[in-house]
């Protein structure tokens, strides 16, 4: 799982105009849940089902 700095680096995600992340392979916005630990967030994107931690 990489992180969601990782992922923009990559192209993986993109910023729309309001900031939001969306999914560059499938144009969704991404989901976000908290983590087990209680450390960060998941993103996650509900049509190819990528996961991204965010610190």
């Amino acid at each position: 799982m990489d992180t969601v700095r990782q992922g923009l680096r990559a192209g993986d995600i993109e910023k729309d105009t309001y900031e939001r992340l969306t999914c560059a392979h499938c144009g969704e916005s991404l989901a976000t849940r908290d983590t087990d630990d209680g450390v960060g967030k998941i993103r996650s994107c509900p049509d190819c089902d990528r996961e991204y931690k965010e610190l």
